[in-house]
């Protein structure tokens, strides 16, 4: 009988898919987000990371409050073209990972 892998590994693994995207060049960034996910930027204004989430996410109460905290410090105009969030990135894939347990 085989072992389960934590359910953040899982996470890691979904949002594994953005860290190679991030690397790719910003010519077509549509293309490469599934239907039923967005892509968002989290991190310090220097170091962004890009990831890919399921837009069911948006229903999740942290996450919403992370959007408000958003439309505060940066309103319609995102630095990176998408959408921003104020957040470490750390912090962003613990909470992903949460999302993903239930």
């Amino acid at each position: 009988m085989g072992f389960r892998l934590p359910r953040v590994a899982n996470a890691k693994r979904l949002l594994q898919r953005s860290f190679s995207n991030a690397n790719r060049a910003a010519s077509s960034p549509i293309e490469d987000v599934p239907k039923g996910y967005l892509a968002v930027y989290v991190g310090e204004e220097s170091n962004m990371k890009r990831f890919v989430i399921p837009v069911s996410y948006l229903n999740q109460p942290s996450l919403q409050d992370l959007l408000s905290q958003a439309e505060e410090e940066f309103g319609f105009d995102h630095p990176m073209g998408g959408l921003t969030i104020p957040c470490r990135e750390d912090l962003f894939v613990d909470l992903i990972s949460r999302f993903n347990a239930r």
